[in-house]
């Protein structure tokens, strides 16, 4: 049994974040896994950012819900899920990604929880587990499942590592000078061809 497990933002949905910067004219905001791979600093920094401006989860939801997934994400999915099953394996959080989830059919995701306090601002966060992406390929393959990942960033690549195969959707090219162990594919056709290849030699 074959497994395909794909990042959310960045693949099938864009940076939520730089999104969020854009719109709010905070560039600071826009940083992301590309540039800063400790997950923690990263969310802290966020959540002072967010507290200095005054902007909580409402602000961020209505951001999200105008965004949309990736043009032909829907459809690539779509035809991935007939063919595999698939698990979409996030750092983001499931306050942000529900709408995202619903535009692109309600896939299985494994993600995180944010805490809001009763104004709507943004206190902390949860991670669900430490290393969620990598311990869940380990686990998908304690339970004999072959698996396929793909990612675009830093905090993917634990991830590509512990599947049986990994790839690299659209990354920066500093990733792709880190970590040139992994195919490169820069559209969903490509990404389709190496799911295919990596699927044939399992």
């Amino acid at each position: 049994m074959q497994l395909v497990c794909l990042d959310l933002e960045g693949v099938l949905a864009p940076e939520i974040w730089i999104e969020f910067s854009r719109r709010t004219g905070i560039p600071e905001l826009s940083r992301t896994t590309r540039d800063e791979p400790d997950y923690d600093k990263l969310m802290r920094y966020r959540l002072t950012l967010l507290a200095q401006h005054k902007l909580g989860l409402p602000d961020i939801q209505k951001v999200i819900a105008a965004m949309g997934p990736m043009p032909g994400a829907r459809d690539f999915l779509d035809d991935l899920r007939s063919r595999f099953q698939v698990i979409i394996l996030s750092d983001t959080f499931y306050e942000f990604a529900m709408p995202l989830m619903r535009q692109l059919g309600m896939p299985t995701l494994f993600c995180h929880k944010l805490e809001a306090n009763a104004d709507g601002m943004l206190v902390n966060y949860h991670l669900r587990m430490a290393e969620q992406k990598r311990e869940a390929v380990r686990r998908f393959k304690e339970l004999n499942f072959k698996v396929i990942a793909a990612g675009d960033s830093y905090n993917d690549t634990a991830m590509l590592g512990e599947a049986h195969a990994g790839i690299l959707f659209h990354p920066p090219e500093n990733v792709i000078r880190e970590f040139p162990q992994y195919p490169v594919s820069m559209n969903y056709a490509e990404l389709d061809a190496e799911i295919r290849r990596a699927s044939a030699s399992l």
